[in-house]
């Protein structure tokens, strides 16, 4: 986007697809359908960007998110400060895909622009279910369905989540005093949000985010029969690779302190993900 007016809405972080734990319309994927979720990851990257931006005060987040909304659905004066809101409305109408996904996103951003702490993994789950499995259902939309339903696309979706909440732990309460670990966890554990300050992790700290790991792994679980699930070989070896790459990270995170610094995978390791998994799913 190059106009004022869109630069005035939009917050570009300078996040970008490398950013993410899963390869983004990655060669795995049907060439005809990669520009569609080019699409889809740009809308979700502008209103993901609003919603962290520090500088804008909550009634302005969701002020700007509406706009948004309002841009899929057609719906306002359709000022191209919104162009990526526009953009994925005609792709939506082009694969004939419901726009409820990316209205779930925009709700899931609003209550980031307004809700700081969660008080338990299901309040927390609460949140994912807009903010990450919307993603996955879009996905699997634009691929023809799976023989399993949303289920287990949900699920993978969801512990990606939590997965970066992890990763982003000490950044986002430094940056935005947002807290996504389940408070009831915290307070049982004895650890304070202040401790997500620290240069190194502490015992109570510790018991929370390895809780939260048991209860992300559960999730990745449920998600294993994805591949299998799916028509498609591509998407199929897809799945099979995030699979792996959200495998590969919690076990990094079981080991690794996440207030030491960010922990991530290297681009071999990352590769390594993506191949065995991609074959994983052709067993």
């Amino acid at each position: 986007m190059t106009s004022s007016s869109a630069t005035a809405i939009e917050t570009p972080s300078g996040k970008d697809a490398a950013y993410e734990n899963f390869p983004v319309g990655s060669w795995l994927l049907p060439a005809r359908l990669r520009p569609h979720i080019a699409v889809f990851y740009a809308f979700a990257r502008a209103i993901d960007d609003i919603a962290d931006n520090p500088d804008l005060s909550p009634d302005e987040k969701v002020h700007r998110l509406d706009g948004f909304e309002k841009a899929v659905l057609g719906l306002g004066d359709l000022s191209p400060a919104f162009a990526e809101g526009a953009a994925i409305r005609r792709s939506l109408a082009e694969t004939d895909v419901v726009a409820d996904h990316c209205v779930d996103l925009v709700a899931a951003f609003k209550q980031d622009a307004t809700k700081l702490r969660y008080r338990d993994w299901d309040d927390l789950m609460g949140y994912c279910r807009l903010s990450a499995a919307p993603v996955g259902r879009y996905l699997l939309d634009l691929h023809g369905g799976s023989q399993h339903g949303y289920g287990p696309s949900d699920a993978l979706c969801m512990a990606l989540q939590v997965i970066n909440h992890l990763q982003d732990c000490q950044d986002d309460y430094r940056s935005l005093d947002r807290v996504y670990l389940p408070m009831d966890w915290m307070k049982e554990a004895g650890a304070r949000v202040e401790d997500l300050d620290g240069t190194v992790t502490g015992p109570p700290m510790r018991a929370v985010i390895d809780r939260t790991l048991t209860a992300t792994e559960a999730l990745l679980d449920d998600a294993a029969p994805l591949p299998e699930g799916l028509s498609s070989r591509r998407p199929a070896m897809e799945s099979g690779a995030i699979l792996d790459i959200a495998w590969t990270l919690c076990r990094r995170l079981r080991t690794g302190d996440p207030l030491a610094g960010r922990i991530v995978l290297s681009k071999i390791d990352y590769l390594c993900c993506c191949a065995r998994g991609a074959v994983s799913a052709l067993v």
